[in-house]
């Protein structure tokens, strides 16, 4: 398979399913009888401020949706900040109710039974509409991978908000199953290869219309920085092309399509850091995605056109999906799910998850502590 191939089955993989079913076996099957769902858990946050959440509704006026031009652009976010007085404040799902059946049908592609995961019982360490702690925080933006939802990067961004920062999560509307205030559910629309650019052009969108609103809103945006995983590191970076607002950027693993943007042959002026996975592939050879590698030449290319300061990191034994919340969740649900320990090693490779965790978040929260400061 080509590079080229190689990056947009990635892409195109919904997230994770494509990495998750890499494990083998057959899924879709439902859950049997009355047995109790499995659960996980998340990892507590170790910075020294409680974490509080609010969701919003934005929707932007000047915009009309790429997918559904007759009505105007509206996407979901979640602002994750520095709290106080968060005792009285519920702690946030993990998952909505609403994307519950979604979530539940695509990781059923990755060999999970339907109906066998409670994914809405994990609760995140982020309190509910609790109020802001006082300061002046850096703003950090997650965009996740194409089809993935916001919620997928919440380890690393909670982790962020309680070392200091205001992080927003983005969903990508019409990319992967939405749910708006009132129980109303949008559903992805078919996301072939060929709408790849207006995908593109959509994310970037939404981007800087959440800056504006952020700024509109009253938060701080004298330092902004952004990271995101696969699509949502090109994202990323291209974002950063467009909109001088952001200081700092990271793609986590995400392919630079030079067919679909430009920041792989101009570079940036900004600070950026790009970090690639290390996976064993057929035959034992080891594959590294760096911009020192041929595995991925987008990332020579950008680090030759880089302008301003750049940083390259390998995560030792990771898989795609080790970027996201599937590190930490997947090998919890091996044992009640009857199934191997190794079954994900395709997706999140055998690293150990705490480990795989403790580094990312080093690596990630020493990056935008020098580049914001």
């Amino acid at each position: 398979m080509s590079l080229l191939k190689k990056a947009l089955a990635a892409v195109v993989s919904a997230a994770f399913l494509v990495a998750c079913a890499a494990g083998g076996g057959e899924g879709g099957e439902e859950g049997a009888g009355d047995t109790a769902k499995a659960q996980f858990s998340l990892p507590e946050p170790t910075g020294q401020y409680q974490v509080g959440t609010q969701e919003m509704h934005l929707v932007d006026q000047t915009r009309q949706d790429p997918w559904n031009p007759d009505r105007k652009r509206e996407i979901m976010i979640n602002v994750w900040y520095p709290a106080k007085d968060i005792e009285r404040y519920p702690r946030q799902s993990w998952m909505s109710a609403g994307s519950e059946q979604a979530v539940d049908t695509l990781m059923a592609a990755g060999g999970i039974p339907k109906g066998s995961v409670d994914w809405t019982a994990a609760k995140t360490f982020g309190h509910v509409d609790a109020p802001r702690q006082g300061g002046k925080w850096p703003v950090v933006l997650y965009s996740p991978g194409l089809g993935g939802q916001r919620a997928m990067g919440t380890v690393l961004v909670q982790e962020l908000a309680s070392h200091g920062y205001v992080v927003t999560t983005i969903d990508h509307t019409f990319e992967t199953t939405v749910e708006f205030p009132g129980g109303r559910i949008e559903k992805p629309v078919a996301n072939p290869k060929d709408q790849l650019g207006k995908a593109t052009e959509a994310r970037v969108g939404d981007t800087r219309f959440v800056l504006d609103e952020l700024g509109r809103r009253g938060w701080n945006l004298d330092k902004v920085g952004m990271f995101g995983h696969s699509f949502g590191g090109f994202t990323t970076a291209e974002s950063m092309l467009a909109d001088d607002r952001i200081d700092a950027g990271i793609n986590m693993d995400g392919h630079l399509f030079t067919d679909l943007g430009d920041v792989a042959k101009r570079g940036l002026d900004q600070p950026f850091f790009l970090y690639g996975r290390q996976e064993i592939a057929p035959g034992k050879k080891t594959v590294e995605h760096s911009p020192f590698t041929d595995y991925d030449p987008t990332w020579g290319v950008f680090w030759t056109h880089q302008k301003g300061p750049k940083r390259s990191a390998v995560l030792p034994h990771s898989g795609h999906q080790s970027f996201t919340d599937m590190q930490i969740i997947l090998p919890q649900l091996a044992k009640p799910l009857g199934l191997p320990a190794d079954r994900w090693a395709g997706a999140i490779g055998t690293i150990d998850p705490e480990e795989s965790i403790k580094e990312q978040s080093t690596a990630v929260l020493q990056f935008f502590q020098s580049s914001l400061s």
